[in-house]
């Protein structure tokens, strides 16, 4: 197809399409002539796929281009690719909230994560993003400590059990793309679930 029928069938403007050509974040077409090219379904799908990490992802192009690499290294393992993933969607925080306060959420969730038995399991990168939470809450006077995060976790390791069986099939045949778009929109169903449930709650009382 050529550029205006991908714009077509992307609903992405000509423009913003050959942008992420400039950028690398389209693969070229196959050339046709001079300034031509023609594109097929695996642009329509690549397309796609940004708009979707960035549109309901809410994440930036720079983190998008991290994660379209590791979606197109055949040596990204699947679960590299979910690290790529979490970082591009972790916090950063930590330098603002002082060292005494982030060291007592710190404790707090490594006794959270033992608790769970994922002590030898879990990422330097998810311990912090939830030590940051922590202190974040505790200086706002929030005291919503390690043990108020057990339920939280019990249902993550539901959820994540769920999500692997998934991506069992795309680790299977390198294919990332889909587990990717899952680590990303399956966090925004969950945050729209926590929003729904809590109006529901809300009602009641």
């Amino acid at each position: 197809m050529r550029i205006s029928e991908l714009c077509r069938q992307s609903g992405v403007s000509v423009p913003t399409i050959k942008f992420y050509l400039r950028e690398g974040l389209l693969p070229p077409g196959n050339p046709t002539g001079r300034n031509q090219a023609d594109y097929g379904e695996r642009h329509l799908r690549r397309i796609r796929l940004i708009r979707t990490l960035t549109g309901v992802g809410g994440l930036d192009l720079a983190s998008v281009r991290g994660v379209l690499a590791a979606i197109d290294d055949d040596q990204v393992s699947l679960a590299e690719a979910y690290q790529v993933l979490d970082r591009a969607l972790a916090l950063d925080g930590a330098h603002s909230l002082g060292p005494l306060a982030v060291a007592c959420a710190r404790e707090e969730v490594e006794a959270l994560v033992a608790s769970m038995g994922w002590s030898h399991h879990v990422s330097a990168d998810g311990r912090e993003v939830l030590t940051e939470v922590l202190a974040s809450l505790r200086l706002l006077g929030c005291d919503a400590g390690g043990a108020f995060f057990a339920p939280f976790a019990r249902a993550a390791e539901d959820l994540a059990k769920a999500e692997l069986e998934l991506a069992c099939e795309a680790d299977e045949h390198n294919r990332k793309g889909p587990a990717m778009v899952r680590g990303v929109l399956f966090g925004v169903a969950l945050a729209a679930l926590r929003r729904m449930a809590r109006e529901h709650h809300l009602a009641l009382r």
